[in-house]
């Protein structure tokens, strides 16, 4: 019988795999780029069709690889097969495209397992394929930041409980069509600094925005926001048009116009949610799918993943604080009179893109009509049977509409002047 092509002789295909990923194994601490200061964190890498589990043990300045596992409780487990974890260590894909292709499943922290990939050179190397930080944007702040790609600077920023794993398949797609994309966590979520004192309003979030571009180098970006992102996105064009080459807003939570329980919702204390309480798994997962007209967008593996990052996310006094604040004053957005939302919406410069989903069950698509009066000019796109999250349900749809703004932009004269 004829053995396979790239076996040795006398050896199968399953221990020729298993030579190649244990010569893998001993090269990675050659090419370990080293981490933050104090950063300590355990994977389990499982690899299905060889049988076998390793154990990386990644510190500040070292990592330490062995077969099995030992007794210490990982941060993630990822499994995949030998071939995916080849072509991941060569670079022919990254992490974040062979999760979205299902060929790499993670549990744990999400944050880590997206990480473990820019902790190492390739081995021709080259720097790694993307790259997750925290960025310092003053105040004893940081913003934890995902950035993959080359060409000009996109900068998506998601919604009210959410963090940057809402946007990682359109980040791939937009990376993937000449843009360097960074998926943000704003303050207060994800895994960026949660400062229990911060007063959570749009502008103070499009301040941390700009100091996040400065940090970066970036003069100016593209701004793409889901929800309450969509409305940090138009805050900072509003604030400092020559910084931001085009907004799209997806499902934006622009200001409320019927606010019958102002009065209730002003005399609510985000601050108290800081005492430690908790909420169901169950509770969570429902308002998860609900977001969504067709649930089979969501894959219930992936959504396995985002509900176990909420709560773990949760667990922080200052996410708990953040989360409140920063729902108390969506609903607080003064929609008219002097500096309301509408007003000020009107005097936006930069080119802007409105995506709604007909069966969005938080943002109805019949805000449009009041974004129209305000903003003319604005191009608007409703979506029949779309929920919440356009990026998620509608990935491919999204990056195009979203591409076809880019264009459009960059042949514009750019927007003078900075922040206000």
């Amino acid at each position: 019988m004829q053995e396979p092509p790239g076996c040795e002789p006398g050896k199968g295909p399953r221990e020729a795999r298993l030579r190649a990923i244990e010569q893998t194994m001993r090269t990675m601490p050659e090419r370990y780029l080293g981490a933050d200061p104090g950063f300590d964190a355990t994977y389990h890498l499982r690899l299905t069709d060889i049988g076998r589990t390793y154990e990386l043990r990644c510190t500040e300045t070292a990592l330490r690889v062995r077969t099995g596992v030992s007794a210490r409780e990982p941060d993630v487990v990822l499994t995949t097969d030998s071939d995916t974890w080849t072509r991941l260590r060569d670079g022919e894909i990254n992490g974040l495209q062979a999760f979205l292709e299902r060929k790499l499943h993670s549990r744990g922290n999400l944050d880590l397992a997206v990480a473990l990939e820019s902790l190492f050179r390739l081995p021709d190397g080259r720097e790694p394929r993307l790259r997750l930080r925290r960025v310092d944007v003053g105040g004893g702040r940081a913003i934890s930041t995902l950035t993959l790609g080359e060409g000009s600077d996109v900068v998506l920023i998601h919604g009210l409980g959410s963090a940057k794993s809402s946007f990682l398949e359109l980040a791939a797609l937009l990376a993937g069509a000449g843009h360097r994309v960074h998926a943000i966590d704003l303050p207060g979520f994800g895994s960026s600094s949660k400062p229990t004192l911060a007063p959570y309003t749009a502008r103070w979030f499009a301040d941390n925005v700009l100091r996040l571009l400065d940090a970066l180098g970036i003069d100016a970006a593209h701004l793409v926001g889901n929800s309450m992102g969509g409305r940090v996105s138009l805050e900072v064009a509003l604030r400092a048009p020559g910084r931001v080459l085009s907004v799209g807003a997806l499902c934006p939570a622009v200001a409320f116009i019927k606010r019958d329980l102002h009065p209730l919702v002003r005399l609510l204390r985000p601050e108290l949610t800081v005492f430690p309480h908790r909420i169901s798994r169950r509770l969570i997962e429902r308002q998860l799918w609900s977001l969504f007209a067709d649930p089979s967008k969501l894959d219930p593996a992936v959504a396995d993943v985002i509900i176990d990052e909420f709560q773990r996310i949760y667990g922080s006094a200052g996410a708990r604080v953040a989360f409140a604040a920063s729902a108390r004053n969506i609903y607080l957005d003064r929609p008219f009179g002097r500096d309301g939302f509408y007003q000020r919406l009107s005097e936006l410069e930069v080119p802007a893109l409105f995506v709604w989903g007909t069966e969005d069950p938080l943002i109805p698509a019949a805000f449009a009509r009041h974004v129209r009066r305000a903003l003319p000019t604005a191009e608007q796109i409703v979506l029949e049977g779309c929920g919440h999250v356009p990026q998620v349900e509608r990935a491919q749809q999204t990056a195009g509409m979203l591409r076809r703004l880019f264009v459009r932009a960059e042949l514009r004269p750019r927007v003078a002047g900075r922040a206000a």
